[in-house]
């Protein structure tokens, strides 16, 4: 069903939410500051700020602008607040069902009320990236001359998914998720607003900060779970006792019952937050992949930030498995980059990919033992001296003290390895990688020890 259908529309265009509308389209922010969360594009000359106040100016025509976030981060509510700022006349149009012809019609329509001296229109299209290149190209010739003021959402990047000449014709403005505190305030408003659910029901502290773990950044998620648990409450609340009967409340009980979901006991300041995630790291260190993705799961159930599992993924691969198979760091990094480009929920695929790697990789920390070795070394004072043949010999004098002289390029040598001594001499001998005999490490180490030998003859 269209959104108009539900809520309906101004004179303008813009929608008005009526009391059968959902529970997130009633509580959309009218104003700025009812916007929660995307503080870098909300400040004081910020981008968003310059676009919505500017296109109050009758005078200006705001930018064709694209905006590109995850699900439920506000992309729909600032294409209504730049439409509503500039009192300009809005359509909206879905990539999913609208084609070149729909897109045509409204630009036409544009043109027609320019030339009579009618209103500007702002043409707002929902998830733009699923329209082909030649629908995109449609759209160039109207926001290239300012017949209409495009605003594209889209939750793909758009440097893949946009084409570059309306990439190049548009501000392109990037959105986050909502943080945890963005998503409780939006709950709590919801309650006690009367467009939204007008006290009569409350919700346990407990429910919060689950149906905050539910929602993972996503307004419209926690909206939706809330106005289901909301019904799920007052139906309690009716079978109830005529005597016992109170304002309904939503638990963690009536949350699970509502979506069907059981929530994860998993408080991310408390004991099973340290406790999850230590499980995770040994079990991919004992290199048990069942149990580390188990484990996995259950934070990405709870909510847990991806961004940080996958950090955990990067140290275990340096530190667990290290030389022993080095790639597993490459997929690390990759799938770190990887999930905060993406977001979830598709992210929870990218880390389990990183976690059977590692969990499955053969597994070294001689490396960590190394530097840690060295570290110890040098704390105590064991530094000494830079042996004068690999001191810097670049500046003027250098010679003269003696700096480079007798230098080996090992490039010029047998093997590439140069037999000289590079350690000070007050740590010469000293040994701090010792590699195992686990995967690549194997093979590492038998050169290692040719390189040794080469040294120790100098």
């Amino acid at each position: 069903m269209d959104l108009f259908e539900v809520a309906g529309s101004d004179e303008s265009g813009r929608p008005v939410a009526g009391p059968s509308a959902p529970l997130a389209v009633r509580m959309r922010p009218r104003t700025l500051d009812e916007v929660s969360g995307q503080e870098h594009l909300l400040a004081p000359g910020a981008p968003l700020t310059r676009l919505i106040q500017g296109a109050a100016d009758a005078t200006s025509r705001p930018s064709s602008i694209i905006l590109y976030g995850p699900p439920g981060t506000g992309k729909t509510t600032f294409a209504y607040l730049i439409a509503q700022a500039s009192e300009r006349r809005f359509v909206e149009l879905s990539a999913v069902t609208a084609g070149v012809k729909d897109v045509r019609l409204v630009i036409e329509d544009a043109r027609r009320r320019l030339a009579t001296g009618g209103a500007d229109t702002v043409l707002f299209i929902d998830e733009v990236h699923r329209f082909s290149k030649t629908q995109q190209d449609a759209l160039l010739p109207s926001v290239e001359n300012g017949w209409v003021t495009l605003v594209a959402a889209t939750t793909e990047n758009p440097s893949f998914s946009v084409i570059s000449p309306l990439l190049s014709r548009s501000l392109l403005v990037t959105l986050h998720s909502l943080e945890d505190e963005d998503i409780s305030t939006l709950v709590e408003r919801a309650i006690s607003d009367d467009r939204g659910l007008a006290d009569t029901v409350s919700i346990s502290e407990e429910a919060v900060e689950q149906l905050v773990r539910f929602a993972a950044g996503d307004a419209r998620r926690a909206l939706t779970i809330l106005e289901a648990a909301a019904g799920a409450a007052q139906a309690d609340s009716q079978t109830a006792a005529p005597s016992t009967r109170d304002t309904p409340i939503i638990d963690i009980r009536t949350l699970e019952t509502a979506i069907d979901v059981a929530a994860v006991r998993y408080d991310r300041d408390g004991d099973q937050h340290y406790d999850v995630i230590s499980a995770f790291i040994k079990s991919m260190r004992g290199s048990d992949v069942d149990a580390a993705l188990h484990y996995l799961a259950r934070m990405i159930v709870a909510g847990e930030d991806p961004r940080f599992i996958a950090r955990r993924i990067v140290i275990a691969a340096s530190e667990d498995v290290g030389m022993a198979d080095p790639s597993a760091l490459q997929t690390a990094v990759a799938a770190s980059q990887a999930v905060a480009l993406i977001g979830m929920p598709e992210a929870r695929i990218i880390l389990a990919e990183a976690v059977v790697h590692v969990a499955t990789a053969p597994k070294s920390n001689a490396s960590y033992l190394g530097i840690d070795a060295a570290i110890a070394d040098v704390r105590k004072g064991g530094i000494g001296l830079v042996p004068p043949h690999l001191r810097d010999a670049h500046y003027s004098g250098a010679k003269k003290l003696g700096h480079g002289q007798g230098y080996k390029y090992a490039h010029d040598e047998p093997h590439g390895v140069a037999a000289q001594q590079y350690l000070p001499d007050a740590l010469k001998g000293r040994r701090y990688y010792d590699p195992t005999d686990r995967g690549f490490e194997r093979a590492l180490g038998e050169r290692l020890e040719r390189i040794r030998d080469i040294l120790r003859d100098e």
